[in-house]
C-alpha cells in the first residue's frame, strides 16, 4: 500500500506512522468528513493452514464490538473496511507515542503519575468490561500518552484476535508473555480477571522499570514462571505498591475488578487512602490451626470459636464481698488483624495484613503485633510505621490511614525474605495505639 492511496473510496492514506506484528498503520485524510484518522491495516500471523484468514475475520468481528465502546480515555474505532482482501480499521488519530517509549525515554516514572494514568486507563477499561469487551491485552505498547499528558486503551480485543502477545490456535506463543496473567499464561481463556492482571504488570513496569516477572530473552522459560506467578518483588512500596500487587494475585478471584482498580488508584493519585471495601476477597486460611483474626488485648479460644476479653481503661472497681460476682459479657474488640501470604517465590513471599475497626465509633490509631517465623526478616515496608524487637514486630499506622470509621477497613503490605518453606504463619494481635 502506498501513500495517496484511497481505501474504501474515502481514506485517503498520508505516510506511514508505525509498524507492528499486528499491522501497518497509517495517518490518513477522511475525505468524506474532512478529517484526519488513523488507518490500520491488519497482517495475517504466521499460523499455519488458515488461521492467520480466521485470524483476521476474529478480528474483525471484536473491531465492530469494541467501536461500541465511547470513551474519553479510549482510543475510538470508527468504521472497519475491507478492500482487496484486506481489512483496514479506521480509527482516532491521536498525536501521541506509546507508553513503552515514554519510559525508555523517561525511565520509571513517579508513583502519582502511574496511579493517575493507571486511573485513566482502568476507567476505560472498566466501561469496555460494563458493556461485555475484553481486551485481552494491555501492555505498555498498547496505552498512548497524548500531547497533553492523558493516557489512551488502544487495540481491543485486536492484539489477540491476530495473535499478538498471546497463544495462537495451535498453542504457540507468539511475542512476549511478559504482561500475561498466569491463568492465560497457562492455556486457559483470558477474562476480566485477566485484563485486570496485565494492566497491574503495565503499572508495575511503569514503575519499577521491568515487568514483574522480568525480560527473559527465553519466551517458554518466561511464560513457566508466569504461570506460577513468580513475580519480581517491588523495590517501591507505598499505597500504589499495594494497590498493584492487589491486581498482580495469582488467583484471578482474588483481584479487584476492574471499577474497584479504578476506584483504588484514582485514590493513591488524589493522595487520598485506598481503603479497601471490606474483607470479601480475602481467601479463606491455608491452615486449620489458624485462626482468620486476632483480637485486641488477647484471644480465647474454645471449641474453634474466637472470642475477644473485655478491654478496660482502667482497674475494675472491686465488687462487695457478699454480692454475687455478676457475669459481664465481653466487650467489643478494638480492632482485628489478618495475616495472609498474598504471594509466594523461592526464598519470598508478599505479605498482606488487614486492619478492622470492630467498634461501632471511629478508630483513632492502631497497631499490629507477631512474632516472625524463624529465618523470616521484612524488606520493606509500606502503608505503615514498622518498630521491630528480635523477631517480635510491631506496624502502627501511617499519617494518611490513622483513622478508620466503624467497620472500616485498611491494610498494610511488605515484603519477607524467607527459607524455602515460608514457615508457619503467624497470628497477628491489634490494638488501638
Amino acid at each position: 500500500m502506498n501513500r495517496n492511496a484511497i481505501i474504501a473510496g474515502r481514506y485517503r492514506l498520508e505516510h506511514k506512522v508505525g509498524r507492528g506484528a499486528m499491522g501497518v498503520v497509517w495517518q490518513a485524510r477522511d475525505e468524506r468528513l474532512d478529517r484526519t484518522v488513523a488507518v490500520k491495516q491488519l497482517l495475517p500471523d504466521n499460523s499455519p493452514g488458515d488461521a492467520p484468514f480466521r485470524s483476521i475475520v476474529r478480528a474483525m468481528r471484536e473491531a465492530r464490538v469494541a467501536a461500541r465502546l465511547k470513551h474519553p480515555h479510549a482510543v475510538t474505532v470508527y468504521d472497519v473496511v475491507e478492500q482487496d482482501g484486506t481489512p483496514y480499521l479506521i480509527m482516532e488519530f491521536l498525536s501521541s507515542r506509546p507508553l513503552t517509549e515514554l519510559l525508555a525515554d523517561d525511565g520509571p516514572l513517579p508513583a502519582g503519575r502511574v496511579a493517575e494514568l493507571g486511573a485513566q486507563i482502568a476507567s476505560a477499561l472498566a466501561a469496555a468490561h460494563e458493556d461485555g469487551i475484553l481486551h485481552r491485552d494491555v501492555t505498555p505498547n498498547n496505552i498512548l500518552i497524548t500531547e497533553d499528558g492523558q493516557a489512551k486503551i488502544a487495540d481491543f480485543g485486536l492484539s489477540h484476535a491476530t495473535g499478538e502477545g498471546t497463544m495462537t490456535g495451535d498453542g504457540l506463543v507468539v511475542g512476549t508473555p511478559a504482561f500475561l496473567s498466569p491463568e492465560v499464561a497457562d492455556g486457559e481463556e483470558p477474562g476480566y480477571p485477566s485484563d485486570v492482571f496485565s494492566l497491574g504488570s503495565t503499572l508495575y513496569t511503569a514503575l519499577e522499570g521491568a515487568p514483574p516477572f522480568g525480560t527473559d530473552g527465553n519466551q517458554i522459560a518466561l511464560l513457566k514462571r508466569v504461570a506460577r506467578g513468580e513475580i519480581t518483588a517491588p523495590r517501591s512500596t507505598g499505597p500504589l505498591t499495594d494497590v498493584l500487587l492487589r491486581m498482580l494475585r495469582r488467583d484471578p478471584l482474588e483481584r479487584p475488578d476492574m471499577a474497584e482498580a479504578e476506584r483504588m488508584l484514582a485514590a493513591v493519585a488524589d493522595g487520598r487512602p485506598a481503603i479497601l471495601s471490606g474483607t470479601k476477597r480475602l481467601p479463606a486460611p491455608t491452615r486449620r490451626s489458624r485462626l482468620p483474626f486476632a483480637i485486641a488485648g488477647g484471644v480465647v479460644v474454645a471449641s474453634g470459636v474466637l472470642a475477644g476479653v473485655l478491654l478496660f481503661d482502667g482497674d475494675a472497681p472491686e465488687a462487695p464481698q457478699a454480692a454475687p460476682i455478676a457475669t459481664t459479657p465481653a466487650a467489643k474488640p478494638v480492632c482485628e488483624a489478618r495475616y495472609e501470604v498474598a504471594n509466594r517465590w523461592p526464598g519470598g513471599s508478599e505479605i498482606r495484613v488487614s486492619v478492622r475497626n470492630s467498634q461501632d465509633t471511629r478508630l483513632t490509631g492502631w497497631e499490629v503485633s507477631w512474632t516472625l517465623p524463624p529465618g523470616t526478616r521484612i524488606a520493606n515496608l509500606w502503608n505503615g510505621s514498622l518498630a521491630q524487637d528480635g523477631d517480635r514486630v510491631r506496624v502502627s499506622e501511617a499519617d494518611w490511614n490513622a483513622v478508620l470509621p466503624a467497620g472500616g477497613t485498611t491494610t498494610f503490605g511488605f515484603i519477607a525474605t524467607t527459607g524455602e518453606d515460608g514457615g508457619d504463619t503467624p497470628v497477628a494481635e491489634c490494638r488501638s495505639s
